[in-house]
């Protein structure tokens, strides 16, 4: 009898230990969570390499420094990735000049 009692504490002691790490473990999961950052679109519509406009349907994307660029293509990436502040630059004019004017 004393080996019965023995079993109940320690499966006792075990299933409230497992409960104890699911509940740290949802913790950890949802503070991990909330301080993922958020990635930005640019929304670029010209291929900063080549200069055409991005199909929809066959854009390729990559993301730098927390923002995601679109390309034509996957080798306009490679090339993207040499000088990136070079297509940065042309894609912010590329959205300053699709910006309507607002006058007063």
């Amino acid at each position: 009898m004393p080996r019965n009692i023995l079993s109940l504490i320690i499966c006792g002691v075990l299933f409230i230990t497992s409960g104890i790490l699911l509940a740290q473990a949802e913790n950890n999961a949802q503070a991990g969570a909330s301080s993922v950052t958020q990635v930005q679109d640019v929304g670029n519509k010209i291929c900063p390499v080549m200069g055409n406009p991005i199909a929809e349907d066959a854009k390729v994307t990559y993301e730098y420094e927390g923002k995601i660029y679109n390309f034509c293509c996957a080798s306009c990436i490679e090339e993207f990735k040499k000088n990136p502040a070079q297509y940065i630059k042309i894609i912010e004019k590329e959205k300053s000049a699709s910006q309507p004017v607002v006058t007063k």
